[in-house]
């Protein structure tokens, strides 16, 4: 038998291991699977995830080139703003006028009109008080915002759609650099020839419409690349309007403090960045008190983002900012309404440069006319009355020291009773009767019949006037009858010398308006303001030249040295004799030391003047002087309703009286330059020298007389025709 063969010819190859996968190398990037070999989701969620899918890339292709187009226009945009924008010094004082600082007889401040602009200030020069106050207010992100806040409009739309109105109208959301944006309307200068007004081309570059808003946050973009933040801030601390006419954080300062920007405390800095949201409504000159909570509310913010501590902020309120003296008196009043409209209409209401006028304002006298007219009106006046009042107090030469237009003494434009009102005169025109006749060298000693008295007017009849009192003195002297203001002697004397020479004489002393051509001329028919009628008062005591009242002394530019016009006033042409207007004084002064003038006494001085009253009692006058000065009341109402128990003696002289007290307050008292007549008696004691002697008065009635009756006839006693009467008592 034979065995199987253990071995084949050839040996079988060993069996193969499977190789190892190479270890996965930590970070190296996963390698897909081709989209071929994935495997899809099949069914309707794989086909709509595959559309999402494709609409998501499509929009994000779409959103890229867009957003890069616009970005791209806006840089363009923005990039051609920039090269428009003017260099930092053309946008400091953007007024499209100039302003008007008014001086008193010291040089003071007292009055501003027009667009005040106080000087340049940078927003490193002011206050840092005032910096942080406005920064506080207006944009607290100033600093950290790229010209537009889009937190801030935000925050704005929704509060303006929460307040019922629309995303633009009421809370704008507007940085700082924005709101300069629209101070230079974008860029767009007022063009006069564009067929609008300047008001118009304000109201349109504050419109709030998409359109400009959009280009006001490229324009403020434009502006934070060409200026620096403290640039930005310095253009609006120069432009803003901060009311009272002030524009710019200087000449608010100056017209609400008396005080630089740069030295305003916390409480003054706070005011001031109050106003910028409504400077005419906040205005401290408008409402101190409405401006002094606005301040307080801008405190508790400068408190609440750090720029004051608790302790500085408590002082600030405790210790409100308040108004200068020169502010209280807010743009002058009367006095400087009248200054402005004597000069030359280029250079104050129109200006279009920064102007200095220096006047004859005295504040201290302005202030006892004020109180004066007060202290009558509230202890004398019933309450509730209508009646109004007006009084000028001059020098002798015309210098107008105090003015008041009106009971309501803190205004500016308003109607000025002493400037602009037309009334009638009364028996305070009698004076200018008188001086004619001492001019021609009567007596104030001469005798004159005060009996009845008529006249044939002809087309009018027979005129009859009648004294106040309406009864006859008989044989009375020049000056007793200017002492009881009788109406027929003064006709008589008007008759007997010329009512033309009258007129020439009160017209050549300053009384510019038509004067009456009739024998009522005498006692006062004709209208004159009280201005007119106190300068021409002023010529009486100052020895008997004309004067023309006058406010303006010189006027300035701001920085020259030499004045472009002086003063337009002053002493003027002799109109009567020096004796004839001292004897005149001399009757004047009887006027008030026994006649109807005698409630205007005050402090044993001498004093001279005038009452008058027109017919039913419209208007009231009282008109007088010292060695110092003169004064003039008026008194009635605008409208011509009658005073009730009113005339010249009775309230417009102690009127006077009360404004005169204060005036010579502290003055050495000086002796009226008066002149008394030979033959002086029953008229009281006179301790002035006698010039050459007057003609002697005529013992069997007055020369007057004769001349009448050989003018006239005799002059009979007939009824009196209705017509108005002057006189006072």
């Amino acid at each position: 038998m034979v065995a199987d063969k253990r071995y084949s010819g050839k040996p079988k190859p060993a069996a193969k291991k499977p190789a190892k996968k190479p270890a996965k190398t930590a970070g190296a990037p996963r390698r897909k699977t081709p989209a071929a070999k994935r495997p899809r989701r099949g069914g309707v969620t794989g086909f709509l995830g595959r559309v999402f899918g494709w609409i998501l890339r499509l929009i994000w292709k779409i959103t890229w080139r867009i957003t890069a187009v616009v970005v791209l226009v806006l840089a363009l945009a923005v990039g051609y703003l920039y090269t428009t924008l003017p260099p930092l010094e053309a946008l400091l004082d953007g007024r499209a006028k100039g302003s008007v600082t008014l001086l008193d007889r010291n040089g003071e401040v007292f009055a501003w009109r027009g667009d005040q602009f106080g000087g340049v200030v940078t927003a490193d020069s002011v206050s840092p008080h005032l910096k942080n106050a406005v920064i506080a207010t207006e944009d607290k992100r100033f600093y950290r915002h790229f010209g537009i806040s889009p937190r801030g409009i935000a925050s704005a739309v929704r509060i303006n759609l929460s307040e019922g109105r629309g995303p633009l109208s009421g809370h704008g959301g507007s940085t700082i650099t924005q709101q300069v944006a629209k101070l230079i309307c974008l860029g767009e200068p007022y063009d006069p020839s564009a067929g609008i007004t300047e008001k118009e081309y304000e109201a349109n570059c504050r419109r709030t419409s998409i359109q400009r808003k959009a280009k006001e946050a490229l324009f403020s973009m434009a502006m934070e690349a060409k200026y620096s933040k403290d640039d930005i801030l310095s253009i609006y601390l120069n432009r803003a309007y901060m009311g009272g006419g002030a524009f710019g954080a200087e000449a608010a300062a100056q017209r609400f403090f008396g005080k630089p920007a740069a030295a305003v405390g916390p409480a003054e800095g706070a005011m001031l960045a109050g106003l910028l949201t409504a400077p005419t409504t906040l205005s401290p000159t408008n409402n101190l008190d409405r401006s002094q909570n606005r301040a307080a509310t801008v405190i508790r913010l400068m408190q609440e983002q750090g720029y004051l501590s608790a302790r500085e902020a408590q002082a600030a309120q405790a210790n409100p900012a308040v108004l200068s003296q020169a502010a209280e008196a807010r743009a002058g009043g009367y006095f400087a309404d009248w200054v402005m409209s004597t000069g030359p209409e280029f250079f104050t209401r129109n200006t279009t440069e920064d102007v200095r006028i220096k006047t004859t304002l005295d504040q201290r006298m302005q202030r006892a006319a004020e109180e004066g007219l007060r202290w009558v009106f509230d202890n004398k006046v019933r309450e509730g009355s209508k009646a109004q009042a007006a009084i000028v107090v001059m020098s002798a030469d015309g210098a107008v020291r105090a003015m008041v237009g009106g009971r309501k003494t803190k205004v500016a434009g308003a109607f000025n009773r002493a400037t602009q009102a037309l009334r009638q005169t009364g028996s305070a025109f009698k004076p200018f009767v008188y001086a004619a006749a001492l001019d021609l060298g009567y007596s104030p000693n001469d005798l004159i019949d005060d009996s009845p008295y008529c006249l044939n007017i002809p087309g009018s009849g027979q005129w009859c006037p009648k004294n106040y009192t309406e009864t006859f003195k008989g044989q009375v002297t020049l000056t007793q009858s200017l002492m009881e203001s009788l109406n027929i002697p003064a006709v008589k004397i008007s008759e007997s010398v010329g009512r033309e020479l009258v007129s020439q004489v009160a017209a050549q002393f300053g009384i510019q308006s038509d004067l009456a051509a009739g024998p009522a001329l005498a006692l006062g028919a004709s209208e004159s303001t009280l201005i007119e009628m106190t300068g021409a008062y002023a010529g009486i005591l100052n020895g008997g030249s004309s004067v023309t009242p006058y406010g303006l002394v010189e006027l300035t530019l701001l920085g020259d040295d030499e004045p472009l016009m002086g003063s337009g006033g002053g002493i003027g042409e002799r109109v009567i004799q020096e004796d004839a207007a001292r004897q005149l004084v001399y009757m004047m002064e009887k006027v008030i030391s026994s006649g109807t003038g005698k409630r205007g006494q005050f402090g044993g001085r001498e004093l001279a003047g005038k009452t008058g009253t027109t017919s039913a009692a419209k208007d009231a006058w009282f008109i007088g002087f010292s060695a110092d000065y003169v004064a003039g009341v008026w008194m009635g109402y605008d409208d011509n309703t009658p005073l009730r128990g009113v005339t010249g003696g009775g309230l417009p002289t102690d009127i006077w009286r009360e404004t005169m007290s204060r005036v010579h307050d502290g003055l050495p008292v000086k002796p009226l330059p008066m002149q008394a007549p030979s033959g002086v008696s029953g008229l009281g004691d006179t301790s002035t020298t006698t010039s050459t002697p007057a003609p002697a008065p005529q013992p069997q009635g007055s020369i007057i007389d004769q001349v009448l009756r050989d003018i006239f006839g005799s002059s009979g006693d007939g009824s009196s025709a209705p017509s108005p009467q002057g006189g006072d008592r």
